[in-house]
């Protein structure tokens, strides 16, 4: 009998993604099908986001920590993003299926977490070995650092793998990393020659883009914003402009890539007493979403002006409490 096929989309070059697809997998092969093959792929935030059908080719398809589809070939969903939903219809499509295997909450701070207690309280699955993976996870998507030093340093094996995800070029690296976090732990990924040759030089990079944020931002005690697209950067460590200026509340950026021009919002964790604005709600007024106290905007590729005038009016809007 031919052995089952999941296919498993994530959100791609993000750590809880990453680590929601790893959670997954190990859980549906140890509950669900011991014998299950799986295959991944990595999904972006774009301007023009529709899932094609031909995403969903496994016997059985799943979608981690990314936004939903009414696709009938999706048998299993989770996501804890306030935007999850790309229209109205596909949330009322949520509301009305009866698919047991489709779950919401944005009241988690990661998906990660979120699936692990999904998976013990409807499964009675409980992974111990997997333990550390989901609380970095929950500590990396909700932020949960002790300081902006502690989370620009990059001292534990999980925050070097961030960068490692964050800044991979393509897909490849980040499945590896996947397939490596089901069954060795974060200190053993990073020490693999394999990833700590491409670890090295992204963390020389990761230095010089501090020096290079404190030159590009604009800051006046309420919001830090930069524009690196005449830089050509990609992704840059989120909590470096608190680094730099602790006392801002919020940050707006501007960057491109391959697929989009992108404009970034996020809120100081640090300042959380001072946080009033509800970032994805901000960010869905311009397409784009993600939870209430960080953000973003895709843009198509070139769309620079637009992006640029949509950051000029949420830096606006930031600066009054």
């Amino acid at each position: 009998m031919p052995r089952k096929r999941v296919r498993v989309l994530y959100h791609d070059h993000c750590f809880d993604g990453a680590a929601s697809a790893a959670f997954f997998s190990q859980f549906y092969q140890d509950r669900i099908d011991a014998s299950a093959t799986f295959a991944y792929t990595g999904m972006a935030h774009t301007a023009d986001q529709l899932f094609q059908d031909s995403l969903f080719d496994g016997d059985e398809n799943a979608i981690v920590d990314f936004k939903y589809s009414p696709s009938p070939s999706l048998t299993w969903w989770f996501d804890h993003h306030q935007s999850a939903f790309l229209s109205p219809a596909d949330a009322e499509h949520f509301r009305t299926q009866r698919n047991g295997h489709y779950f919401f909450d944005p009241t988690y701070k990661s998906c990660t977490l979120f699936i692990a207690n999904i998976a013990r309280e409807k499964f009675d699955y409980i992974n111990p070995a997997l333990d550390d993976l989901v609380k970095w996870a929950d500590i990396i998507d909700g932020a949960q650092y002790a300081s902006a030093e502690e989370a620009v340093a990059l001292g534990a094996a999980a925050m070097k793998l961030v960068l490692v995800i964050e800044s991979a070029k393509g897909s490849e690296i980040v499945q590896r990393i996947i397939g490596h976090m089901r069954s060795k732990s974060l200190d053993e990924i990073i020490a693999l020659r394999e990833i700590d040759e491409i670890y090295q030089p992204l963390y020389t990079r990761h230095r010089g883009l501090i020096d290079l944020i404190g030159r590009r931002s604009h800051a006046d005690g309420r919001v830090v914003f930069f524009d690196l697209i005449e830089d050509g950067i990609e992704g840059y460590n989120k909590f470096i402009p608190y680094y730099l200026f602790p006392s801002n509340i919020y940050t707006v950026s501007v960057s491109t890539s391959m697929y989009r021009t992108k404009v970034s919002v996020g809120s100081n964790p640090w300042q959380a007493d001072r946080v009033t604005h509800n970032l994805a709600s901000i960010c869905e007024r311009y397409g784009g979403g993600g939870h209430p106290k960080v953000g973003a905007i895709s843009f198509p590729i070139g769309a620079v002006d637009d992006a640029r005038r949509a950051a000029r009016e949420i830096v606006e809007e930031l600066q009054t409490p």
